[in-house]
């Protein structure tokens, strides 16, 4: 039987607790990756076609000294999978995730998210790709989802991820401002109905932060599950040309990291608005980037 999500805030708090006690004899080792997404916004204002620019992206990605990075869908649909590939071996870049959305709320458009996301888990295989960072759907405008379909939301989520897992891939959710809103009510919904030893978090700290939540008590919360983050920070809310000081104290999710033990992802994705004052390239935005993620996560 599915929890109400509104029943949840005080066994997330006592599990997040838990959680840290459990990791605390955990080495604190993260791993750090770029995000592809930004590249895919510079292409699309340079009216250049994906195929064309992933060769370029990943090189550039490389030469800002970068180690892996975490591919989109897009990179593995039939006309820029081999590309995509040819350019990782080129690049010597390793690919540990592939993040990917769809509806999962309703019957009929869960099926149709499950055969596309297991058919690009077929196709990243060759990459090395063993996560699929997966983001369920919100419906039109941000409505609020039912507890119905949440419900059938989160029977989903874990269909899915089983059938990832006899792939060899971990299934981990992504999420935005809409699973944010009323105390994380979607958010907390999926960890209450999912399966552990199935299913894992991506917390991406600037929605969370965007969605009126506290990061640390969304990490905390998803303690043991948490697969990996995404960087990101603005200034003055306005999404900065790169990740560094901004609106989120990074230095407190650094410190809540490490009493976790945590040993997951932590992969810098830049994203651009309209009004983001974009003065470097984006390969010079990604090292500086780089550079600060070293120097307040303690990684390299």
């Amino acid at each position: 039987m599915c929890i109400p999500a509104d029943r949840l805030t005080r066994r997330q708090w006592l599990g997040g607790l838990a959680a840290l006690r459990l990791s605390a004899s955990t080495a604190y080792k993260p791993k750090l990756a770029a995000g592809f997404y930004v590249w895919t916004q510079q292409f699309q204002w340079q009216k250049r076609p994906l195929a064309e620019g992933i060769p370029e992206a990943l090189a550039a990605t490389r030469r800002a000294g970068y180690r892996a990075v975490e591919l989109l869908a897009q990179c593995f649909d039939a006309e820029t999978a081999e590309i995509t590939l040819r350019a990782l071996r080129e690049s010597r870049l390793e690919a540990p995730s592939v993040y990917k959305g769809g509806p999962m709320h309703t019957a009929a458009e869960a099926e149709q998210t499950i055969a596309e996301t297991l058919r690009l888990a077929a196709a990243a295989r060759a990459a090395g790709v063993h996560l699929v960072n997966f983001n369920p759907s919100p419906k039109p405008n941000k409505q609020r989802k039912s507890d119905e379909e949440l419900d059938a939301q989160a029977h989903h989520v874990n269909a899915l991820a089983e059938k990832l897992r006899l792939q060899g891939f971990r299934l981990h959710l992504h999420h935005h401002d809409p699973e944010m809103a009323e105390n994380a009510r979607e958010w907390r919904h999926l960890l209450a109905n999912t399966d552990p030893k199935l299913v894992g978090f991506c917390i991406d700290v600037d929605w969370v932060y965007r969605g009126g939540q506290k990061p640390i008590e969304i990490l905390e919360a998803a303690g043991p599950r948490l697969v990996s983050l995404h960087l990101r920070n603005s200034r003055e809310g306005v999404w900065a040309e790169d990740f560094g000081e901004g609106d989120i104290d990074y230095r407190e999710v650094a410190a809540c990291l490490k009493k976790m033990g945590f040993q997951g992802w932590l992969i810098v994705e830049l994203a651009w608005r309209k009004d983001t004052p974009v003065t470097r390239s984006l390969e010079e935005n990604l090292r500086l980037s780089r550079r600060y993620a070293e120097q307040i996560f303690g990684v390299s």
